[in-house]
């Protein structure tokens, strides 16, 4: 069940707490695949099966920026910023890749609103996403990331 936030102001009391965390979701072969051809990165640690189960991890892993690319998947899932005309991805201050995702492996994101500050109408969060694996002490992503949001219009 995600935070609620009925207006983006909402989000600067916020800073420093932990916002939830997202449902599990478990990392296919299928998902690997097509994440490769999307970007081209045919990496045989990725998508070839039968070498990567003689490598260094056993099994084929999720890319890194697949796991990176599945915050904004896990985000609405933790966060929800109502009385917006438009929320904005605006970027990333950090990234990590601190352990990598076995397939078949289930992950999980949870939040935690590191900053928050307005400019102008608009409101810019930071929030620290990390993509947990099940049963693994450290986490496949760290990453940093910016949203700004713009309040909806008010007629008035």
């Amino acid at each position: 069940m995600s935070r609620i936030f009925n207006t983006p102001e909402e989000l600067l009391p916020a800073v420093g707490e932990e916002l939830g965390v997202s449902d599990w979701l478990t990392i296919e072969q299928g998902r690997i695949q097509l994440f490769a051809d999307a970007t081209g990165d045919h990496q045989w640690i990725h998508v070839d099966e039968e070498r990567a189960k003689a490598g260094p991890f056993g099994v084929c892993i999720a890319h890194g920026y697949l796991t990176l690319s599945l915050v904004n998947f896990f985000m609405p899932q933790i966060m929800e910023v109502r009385g917006i005309a438009m929320g904005i991805n605006y970027g990333v201050d950090r990234v990590r890749f601190p352990a990598p995702v076995p397939v078949g492996s289930r992950v999980r994101g949870s939040a935690l609103l590191m900053e928050g500050e307005r400019l102008g109408e608009q409101i810019q969060v930071k929030v620290r996403m990390k993509v947990e694996i099940e049963g693994s002490e450290r986490p496949a992503c760290v990453a940093d990331t910016i949203s700004r949001f713009l309040p909806a219009q008010t007629s008035g």
